[in-house]
């Protein structure tokens, strides 16, 4: 028990200082790519706007707190998650996880559907009359082990493919995380999301052929490449704790809470709350405030040459554009006699339609 707890701490002190090494600011907002990998998925976790990374547990949780896959139900499960996103985007996750003693390993695959998009040019502004749809797939392989009856570990690696047309981008990244109970309703959990190396795109459609300028007519055309610049992944840092179930008799409520260090865009401060009845249905709610750390950056420290950037010690948050989430579970076990559960999550947004989840899970 004692040599676990030095591991865990050691973890956790890795993903902190890892999370601390450099800061979003709005200099870095929107610099990094495969943002897919942000993309919420799981309607539980998503109804809790995240929050619970101290203590969600099964499969679900491999896109929140990969230690929570320890902590699975039965011998094994499998999930699917449909996740209707903003711009039309769509979203599908499919995932399977089986328990060989204390350890768990599993795999996910996540596919971000664009739909059709027309293929303009400059000469045919309105359109060719052909169409493409990017293809972004990112496959994990997950493991996850329970260190003990209270700590959980776990960790995977990602497989990111990205292709628009005739060029394509591959990546890998991985994700680890811990989680703590305390055996008196109090859980800890901390987890890093998407730390790889850089991807860059490339392929045939960044070929150019191009007549030498100043030339005359017939002049051998000159073969050129387009060389793109390799952007990051955004990692993320998440630090939570939770509480729970208090029991209520028929009903037992849990509460949640967590701090997310995002690298390229705002820092958010989640909060979430569930409540089950009967052990069957279940009511979500969830919260998250978009906190901009520019204002303790060393950059704009050093930028006071002028009045301009008085505002920017404001912790302005106009920017962040999310609402409250709001989500309801069934357990049907009971009903069926098999594992399953249907659960579904709303999140509402500025300037965009809301956004929302559908996810089914079976425990076997």
């Amino acid at each position: 028990m004692i040599r676990n707890s030095k591991y865990i701490s050691l973890v956790l002190i890795a993903i902190i200082f890892v999370g601390m090494a450099e800061g979003g600011s709005k200099r870095r907002r929107g610099t990094a790519g495969a943002q897919e990998l942000m993309i919420p998925v799981g309607s539980r976790g998503a109804a809790l706007s995240g929050a619970y990374v101290a203590g969600l547990s099964g499969l679900e949780a491999a896109e929140w707190n990969i230690a929570g896959l320890a902590n699975i139900s039965g011998s094994g499960e499998a999930i699917f998650s449909n996740n209707q996103w903003i711009a039309d985007l769509s979203l599908n996750y499919g995932a399977v996880a089986a328990k060989l003693g204390n350890n768990v390993f599993g795999i996910s695959i996540k596919s971000v559907d664009f739909g059709d998009i027309p293929i303009t040019t400059t000469d045919e502004p309105e359109g060719t009359g052909e169409i493409y749809s990017p293809s972004f797939i990112t496959m994990s392989f997950m493991f996850a082990r329970k260190m003990s009856d209270r700590i959980f570990f776990g960790a995977d690696m990602k497989m990111i493919s990205e292709k628009i047309m005739r060029v394509s981008a591959f990546g890998l990244a991985i994700d680890a995380g811990v989680q703590y109970r305390t055996g008196t309703g109090l859980q800890l959990g901390a987890s890093i999301r998407n730390l790889g190396l850089d991807m860059k795109f490339d392929g045939s459609d960044l070929e150019e052929f191009h007549q030498p300028s100043g030339t005359e007519p017939g002049t051998p055309i000159e073969h050129r490449r387009i060389v793109l610049q390799a952007f990051e992944l955004p990692t993320t840092i998440e630090l939570g704790v939770g509480y729970g179930p208090i029991d209520f008799g028929p009903a037992k409520a849990t509460f949640a809470g967590s701090f997310l260090n995002n690298n390229f865009s705002f820092d958010e401060i989640r909060l979430g709350a569930e409540i089950s009845l009967m052990n069957m249905l279940s009511l979500r709610a969830g919260i998250a405030i978009g906190v901009d750390p520019e204002p303790y950056g060393v950059d704009m420290i050093q930028d006071t040459d002028d009045d301009s950037d008085d505002d920017a010690f404001e912790n302005s948050t106009e920017e962040f554009i999310w609402g409250p989430t709001f989500g309801i579970g069934l357990d049907l076990s009971r009903l069926t006699g098999m594992g399953l559960s249907v659960d579904y999550a709303y999140r509402t947004a500025e300037y965009f339609d809301g956004v929302q989840w559908l996810t089914f899970k079976v425990a076997f």
